[in-house]
Order: C-alpha cells, then structure tokens, then sequence
C-alpha cells in the first residue's frame, strides 16, 4: 500500500520523475528499434550539441546511468594500479559512495579544504607526503561542481587547480552531478567551455537536472585510445538501451532546456534563503546554490518532520542542528512558501 500521508520534499533533487519534455521525446520514439550502446542516431545528435555548447569540436561524450558508476570509471580509467586520487573531506567518492573507488583498488587520499573546496596549496601538501614507491602515487584530482557542502568553485580558483595539476603532472576531473545550477548560480563566473579548458575529463548530470536518469561524460580532447569504452562496458555501465540516455540528453540540449532546468531550482533556492535570512535563521555553510544547510532548534526539526522530507545533516549544539533542503529543477513557488509557513507558524507559537 502507498502512505498517502505524503510530505513536500526538499530532500534532494532526484525524487521527481523527468520534465515532461523528455518524457514526451521517450515517448516519441518507444516503439522505434535502435542500434545499441549509445550508437543510436540520437546519441550522436546529444554528442553534438554538447560538444557545441562546451565549444570543444573534438570532445568525446559518453552517456552512463549514474553518478557513482560514473566516478568510478572515470577514475579507474585515469589510475594506474599503483595510483591514487587526491579528494576533499566531504568529497562524494569519499563519503557516499561505499567505497566505490577503493574497491577498484585505487586510495583515495584526502587533502585539506575550506568549505568543501579544494586548493591547489592542500592538492601540493598530499603531493608532498607521497614521496617514493612505498606509497601510492596521486595522479588524479577530484573535485565536484557544485560540492557536497552546496559551494562552488569561480573560475579564478579552478583555474588555479588546473594550473596546479598541469604543472604537477596530475589530471584534474569534475563530478558535474550538480554542475547545471552552479551555471546559473549568482556570483560562480564558469561555463562548460570553462570545464572543457580547464580538466581532462568531467561529467553534465542529468540525473539531478530533470532527466529520469543520465550522466554525460565529457574528455574535452580526444583520448589516445578506447580504453574508457572498454572499461564501460567491462564494468557494467554500457548501457544495453543506451538511446535512453540520447533522447534525454539531446533534449537537454535542445533550446536551452539544461540550464531554464537548473534556474528553476536555484530561483526556488533564492526564495527559500531570503525567507531563511528574513527570518534571522543561520546556516551551516555558506549558501551558494540549491542545497542549503540551515541550523534549527531540534524542537523546529521535530515539528517540521511531520510535514517535510528532508535529512538531518549533523549536530550543532545539544539543542541545535544542522538540516540540508534542496530544491530542484521542478520545485514550486508555492512548496517553498509551505515551508517558510511552517516556520512562521513555529515562531509565532514560541513567541506566545
């Protein structure tokens, strides 16, 4: 039986189904029979509209289904046996992931950050602590856009990474699950063809920006060989019906959809801050894009619980913590408004 006690989520950004565009272009085609693997005509027109909108002409593009599955074959990719990847504290391959990239036999070393953010001064201290051949060797920099903590990365300081990398000699990839709202976020100077010049490899998810699922994995130059399509396939990610991911990524990509996706999430996250500081409420961390971690009393948690999903993200105080709401590609004006109620209404009944 469904629990038709159904709460207003803000628990994360994939709850929903898919935009009613891509829904329909699915639709379109279902009864249509296509080559497999991603060699669908469909797949190649999503190649070329995300190759023109990062401005990389020779870019390969690779459509998996998820975010993990995504992290661990770029990485496995990059890493010799012997190698390892540098990562934030808070970084998803190091916290969420179920140890995803250790179980490929690669270590995740981590490196000092400030609010979730990699340096290129924290990626040259875990350089400098590896330093011969009893220790793993970091070849890779990880690093998300936006992080797990909601920050983002500006252009001067992934350009400073970049730089950093290439001198060291190490590659730099971005997991781009949340990439759409940080290009739209107010005051994150970045743009795909950014990402294209700056990285040897990242990710446009599409999971977290309105698709029913999809991630497109982008080397801005073309690869030596075909290794990564191997790989793909040797561990599971080649999918079967890969014009799935085509028709949903080539409607993405179509006029404009990707990013009108990810304003709507970050417009409903504006609405949700601004009533938040009105309000005199806090926040954990720094309130960039469409995760927001506000710090309540456990008492307004409880009361909020009853009507609202979302995940209690960690103590603050004996009375006080820190929750994460997040808004989405199809967050309404109206849900936000629900929630800022209901903190009204919790205010004005301390007040009595």
């Amino acid at each position: 039986m469904v629990d038709k006690r159904i709460k207003v989520s803000f628990k994360n950004d994939y709850s929903e189904g898919a935009h009613p565009r891509i829904l329909q272009a699915l639709q379109a085609v279902n009864l249509e029979s296509f080559e497999g693997y991603g060699e669908d005509p469909y797949s190649e027109v999503a190649r070329q509209r995300i190759r023109h909108a990062c401005h990389a002409p020779s870019a390969q593009v690779y459509f998996t289904v998820g975010g993990t599955q995504t992290n661990q074959a770029v990485i496995n990719y990059f890493l010799r046996s012997h190698e390892s990847v540098i990562a934030a504290e808070s970084g998803h391959i190091n916290v969420h992931e179920t140890g995803a990239i250790e179980f490929t036999g690669h270590k995740v070393c981590i490196a000092p950050s400030t609010e979730g953010k990699l340096t290129p001064e924290g990626i040259l201290t875990v350089l400098a602590q590896h330093t011969d051949h009893h220790m793993v060797r970091p070849a890779l920099v990880y690093l998300s856009q936006t992080t797990e903590l909601g920050t983002f990365y500006t252009y001067s300081e992934l350009e400073a990474i970049s730089r950093c990398c290439r001198k060291q000699g190490v590659k730099l990839f971005v997991d781009g699950a949340r990439l759409a709202v940080s290009l739209v976020a107010s005051g994150c100077d970045l743009s795909l063809s950014d990402l294209a010049k700056f990285t040897d490899a990242f990710y446009i998810g599409g999971t977290k920006n309105g698709a029913l699922m999809g991630e497109a994995v982008v080397f801005p130059s073309p690869q030596s060989d075909d290794a990564f399509l191997f790989q793909l396939k040797q561990q599971g990610a080649l999918l079967a019906k890969g014009w799935v991911l085509g028709v949903q990524f080539a409607t993405l990509f179509d006029d404009d959809l990707y990013s009108s996706l990810a304003r709507n999430a970050m417009d409903r996250a504006r609405q949700l801050i601004q009533g938040l500081q009105e309000r005199g409420f806090n926040f954990l961390y720094p309130p960039q894009s469409n995760q927001l971690f506000p710090i309540l009393s456990n008492d307004l948690i409880r009361e909020l619980e009853r009507e609202f999903d979302f995940y209690v993200w960690t103590p603050v105080s004996t009375e006080h913590s820190a929750v994460r709401w997040v808004t989405s590609w199809c967050t309404s004006s109206q849900k936000v408004n629900l929630l800022l109620d209901a903190l009204d209404r919790y205010i004005h009944f301390k007040s009595l």
